[in-house]
């Protein structure tokens, strides 16, 4: 069944009111979409993780200057050998980065079209379903000014709390100070042990402040600390993790199994997170977790994409064994970008919905959607066709 067609879209809505992680200030939600249509007149979806400062342009381009003239005329129901000839193409000048979220995003079409062929849920392809629902968690709390917004990032976890959520992640790397000053008065206000409280850095800090901003929340029981060093730091990880009680994430800046074999090989990590949308798809990220589960290292996956991108986590998320089994083996939750964002519930024809603190995981063919054209022709900023 060959790949007939290639379309990227990008997709760009400026914020009313941005906002800042670490790393920098976020003006703008973009995306880099993709639809691969077959000889048989399937369709499949995929999306390529647009970082939070990243062009959306630099993955459209990879797709169409690389990666679709190797897949046009291929099997479309043939995803690993695509995927292993897509790396193989793009290893001199890819291996991490856009090049990465490109490929993912045709991974993770190819296998939107499989379970179309199969009439099953992508996640039925992988090998079954281990739930049919997952605990969400409410990832926010960013700045809308920078240090000294205590106040009001304690007002949002109170109105998470409010809304249903169980679990949260706070945004934190603007000074070990200000963060120690935010974490304390959220805990204060909550008030409740039984809400999961994790922590996000993104890379703000050497190994020094890392280690002191762990230490300074040794007592919070963290489910997770999220990226307290550069991803490139490997053995900063593995210094932290042992200098520190709670469990160490990261690797959502961390692409393929080759990138994920040297992480797990440092001893780096408690908890692994792929992000489907630029490990490498579908197909690279159930490697991943083969090598996490051999690793006895827990994966949970980095989600932070459009409702596609959502859908196909949901869909792995399904698959993903307990790592440590027992009567009460902790499960993976889902992240659930609470901020402003309008191609989450407005590109899918049937969004998702928080009930009863799950959100169950979609049981149709393939990723389980339908995207609604009306949202993209509203935010296309480009299009390209590619075809046999």
């Amino acid at each position: 069944m060959k790949i007939t067609r290639v379309e990227v879209f990008v997709v760009k809505a400026p914020l009313d009111v941005p906002f800042a992680f670490s790393q920098g200030w976020v003006h703008q939600r973009a995306a880099t979409l993709v639809r691969l249509t077959s000889e048989s007149g399937l369709q499949g979806w995929g999306e390529a993780f647009t970082q939070g400062l990243e062009p959306p342009e630099i993955a459209a381009a990879a797709i169409g200057n690389a990666l679709a003239p190797l897949i046009l005329g291929q099997d479309a129901l043939s995803p690993v050998v695509l995927w292993h000839a897509m790396y193989n193409r793009t290893r001199d000048f890819g291996r991490k980065g856009s090049v990465m979220s490109a490929i993912s995003a045709i991974d993770i079409a190819l296998w939107d079209i499989a379970g179309k062929h199969y009439k099953a849920p992508v996640s039925a392809l992988l090998g079954g379903a281990c739930r049919t629902s997952v605990q969400p968690y409410a990832t926010g709390f960013y700045r809308l000014a920078g240090q000294g917004e205590t106040a009001r990032l304690t007002e949002e976890a109170l109105r998470h709390r409010e809304s249903g959520f169980r679990a949260m992640k706070i945004k934190l790397g603007f000074g070990v100070r200000d963060d120690l000053q935010v974490m304390h008065s959220i805990r204060d206000a909550l008030d409740d042990p039984s809400i999961e409280l994790m922590i996000d850095t993104n890379h703000a800090y050497g190994r020094s402040d890392a280690i002191r901003l762990g230490r300074g929340l040794s007592d919070f029981a963290l489910r997770w600390y999220e990226e307290p060093v550069a991803p490139e730091d490997l053995q900063g990880y593995a210094a932290v993790r042992a200098a520190l009680d709670m469990p160490i994430a990261g690797g959502e800046n961390e692409h393929s199994l080759y990138g994920y074999n040297a992480l797990f090989r440092a001893d780096a990590v408690d908890v692994a997170q792929p992000d489907i949308g630029s490990c490498g798809g579908f197909t690279a990220v159930r490697d991943v977790l083969t090598m996490a589960q051999a690793n006895g290292v827990m994966l949970n996956p980095h989600v932070w994409g459009t409702a596609i991108a959502q859908a196909a986590s949901l869909q792995f998320i399904a698959t993903i064994p307990v790592t440590h089994h027992s009567l009460n083996a902790a499960e993976p939750i889902l992240e659930y970008d609470v901020s402003s964002h309008p191609f989450r519930q407005d590109l899918i024809a049937e969004p998702w919905q928080m009930r009863d603190g799950r959100v169950d995981i979609p049981g149709k063919p393939g990723l389980g959607i339908e995207v609604n054209m009306d949202t993209i022709e509203k935010f296309q900023t480009q299009q390209e066709t590619y075809t046999l």
